[in-house]
């Protein structure tokens, strides 16, 4: 929008709803104020996350064409619409999460939490075979206290991690959302020892600010 003197500026976007806490306004406006958010709104992709995974693979490279990819806790479906379109028509997308979603072209959806025994011979039964990728964008409900949340969510790793081990096919890869402060060390250890590069990586699309970090392992020794 220009300005006097033929300038430009963004306008902001600011909640007034006294009803809501301060710390729920802050988001709020952080949020109708994101570059990201506003393109997943132009584009539509189901969250501004869709944009972390695509710049992971952009270098990453492993939604390949025809590829067998499973998104766990999938909801609200973002990483599940990218990996739809990057695998084509020839691969295959099955989405599982406790949570209902809308339908996905291209994507499989069943709703069952992961952590159910049958999740890993369901998954495998609807894919037909087992998976090139597993990838996780869960994140457990924050508590607010940092170290409890950081347990929380590593819990939700090395059960993803484990669910990989069971699914993945020779080659494969493992992407899981983890927070700053470190890796468990024996998370990092199995995983070193069951595929051949293990790495963290930050997408552009991940706050500056945030805690979150991507854990990658790739070429699953099977």
């Amino acid at each position: 929008m220009s300005g006097k003197g033929g300038g430009s500026r963004e306008l902001k976007v600011r909640v007034k709803d006294k009803r809501k806490s301060q710390s729920s306004r802050r988001w709020l406006t952080r949020q109708l104020n994101d570059p990201y958010v506003m393109r997943a709104k132009r584009e539509g992709l189901r969250s501004r996350s869709a944009y972390k995974l695509s710049e992971i693979d952009d270098r990453a490279r492993f939604l390949k064409k025809g590829a067998r990819v499973i998104d766990l806790g999938a909801a609200p479906g973002g990483w599940s619409q990218v990996a739809a379109k990057r695998v084509g028509a020839q691969g295959r997308v099955v989405a599982i999460d406790v949570l209902a979603i809308s339908p996905i072209a291209g994507v499989d959806f069943i709703q069952l939490d992961f952590l159910d025994p049958a999740a890993p011979g369901t998954l495998k039964a609807m894919l037909g075979s087992r998976a090139d990728v597993v990838m996780t964008d869960m994140a457990a409900n924050a508590t607010g206290h940092a170290r409890t949340d950081h347990l929380k969510i590593m819990a939700l790793v090395e059960a993803a991690a484990e669910f990989a081990r069971e699914v993945l096919a020779p080659g494969g890869t493992f992407l899981a959302k983890v927070l700053q402060g470190g890796t468990e060390a024996s998370l990092l250890a199995g995983l070193k020892h069951d595929f051949n590069k293990v790495q963290h990586v930050k997408p552009p699309a991940s706050r500056a600010d945030s805690a979150e970090l991507y854990l990658l392992a790739t070429g699953f020794r099977g």
